[in-house]
């Protein structure tokens, strides 16, 4: 089954390899995303987030050449299999590169504004942040929430119009994490027709304080959050937003090669085919169709 993964931090961990003389090849590497991991799960599109790192306090460090040169290795790795991957900038490209046997490469920004694991979170959009919203929207560039806090989220919902995502966040109902979504954020996101993507980060699945040194990321308890999500905001809302190469700790999806997986998992935990195709590409793909 065709895959689409909202978010995953490949770019960063190629950028550091490369900085500390230790340059990986995207063809084949130990990183949980690669080109032969992306065939082996037969994905569609994965998204690269360029990550604007705020919280580096490394001396000389410049979050924009950081974000830049992230942006670099996307390019990149875009030049070096144009047979096997290819950029995505417009919505017809996605079909244009499935009907050529090419993987889709869509590139997205990821922080900028104050986020959920910084102090003072109560903090919503600032002046600019504002601008940056309406100027987003004005050139259909998607809002993404998944590292807003829960003001900022409001703010969105608020002084928005159009549809955004929570690319990589899962039901903070079933783990209490900030990082998550309560039920009054994924019905608000539901509602503004928006799409969340299901990510594998232990901590974001299971955060039970009775057994926190037990925390697992099992394709059972990912089941879990999406049929949360079904009922609270409607299966059609459902996305993948793995965060591969941004989370530690082991998985049973281990890398990008594993992801027939958590189909079983889905139809065992009661979605049917219909349902589940929707939740590997078939929402993200309408969503982007209509929002690009």
């Amino acid at each position: 089954m065709k895959v689409w993964d909202l978010h995953c931090d490949t770019l960063s961990e190629l950028r550091k390899a490369e900085h500390a003389g230790r340059p990986k090849s995207f063809a084949q590497n130990d990183l949980h995303i690669d080109l032969e991991k992306l065939q082996k799960g037969d994905y569609l599109l994965q998204c690269f987030a360029a990550f604007v790192n705020l919280g580096d306090k490394t001396p000389g460090a410049d979050p924009l050449v950081t974000a830049l040169e992230e942006i670099d290795q996307f390019k990149r790795i875009m030049a070096a299999y144009p047979e096997k991957i290819a950029p995505v900038y417009t919505a017809a490209d996605i079909r244009r590169n499935a009907a050529a046997g090419k993987i889709s490469g869509m590139l997205t920004i990821e922080e900028g504004a104050g986020g959920v694991l910084v102090p003072q979170t109560e903090k919503g959009l600032t002046g600019k942040g504002f601008e940056f919203l309406a100027e987003m929207e004005r050139m259909h560039m998607i809002v993404d929430v998944s590292h807003l806090s829960d003001k900022g989220f409001w703010d969105i919902v608020e002084h928005g119009t159009r549809p955004f995502a929570a690319s990589h966040s899962n039901c903070r109902a079933l783990a209490p994490h900030t990082r998550n979504l309560t039920d009054e954020m994924i019905r608000a996101l539901s509602e503004r027709g928006g799409i969340a993507g299901l990510n594998y980060y232990a901590p974001f699945l299971d955060t039970d304080p009775t057994h926190p040194e037990n925390c697992r990321s099992t394709v059972e308890l990912i089941a879990k959050h999406a049929a949360h999500y079904k009922q609270v905001g409607g299966a059609q809302m459902i996305a993948l937003g793995s965060d591969f190469d941004g989370i530690d700790g082991p998985h049973q999806l281990e890398n990008a090669a594993f992801l027939p997986l958590l189909a079983d998992a889905l139809r065992k935990e009661g979605f049917t085919e219909d349902e589940v195709e929707g939740i590997y590409y078939r929402n993200a793909m309408r969503f982007f169709e209509e929002n690009l």
